[in-house]
């Protein structure tokens, strides 16, 4: 990932985990496909962890129940468990909680808006935080 200080993003990213199928094209146009853990998203870009390394500036693509995301590899930097690489969307396939939620999600903003009153009067709720099952 790169430096904090080179950090430029415009939004923050929401923390989540699942399972992604991506593919891309290599120059020779081979089709190349692997399964990638999506560690963070938001509406212009996201986060991905693989076991192999994705060339830098490759398109990439995957699928989710109601929309493809398509977008350009930024980056790709190896870090003791895997490869991570950063995904910017092509602005026809930006994220929304509407079209897609990953399986697990942490949005770490409204977590951090809930005050310690609000968690002593609904100690059960804690909306930022979802899980769904795989249908």
């Amino acid at each position: 990932m790169p430096d904090m200080k080179e950090e430029r993003r415009s939004e923050l990213r929401v923390l989540c985990a699942d399972m992604v199928e991506v593919r891309w094209r290599d120059r020779a146009g081979k089709l190349h496909t692997a399964t990638a853990l999506l560690e963070d998203i938001a509406g212009s870009g996201a986060c991905l962890q693989l076991e192999a390394p994705l060339p830098v500036g490759v398109e990439i693509a995957w699928d989710s129940p109601k929309q493809t995301f398509t977008g350009q590899v930024r980056y790709c930097v190896y870090r003791e468990i895997g490869y991570f690489a950063g995904v910017e969307f092509r602005e026809s396939t930006r994220w929304s909680r509407k079209n897609y939620l990953p399986q697990h999600l942490l949005d770490l903003e409204r977590l951090a808006a809930k005050t310690k009153d609000d968690f002593a009067e609904e100690p059960d709720e804690v909306p930022i935080v979802r899980s769904r099952r795989r249908e």
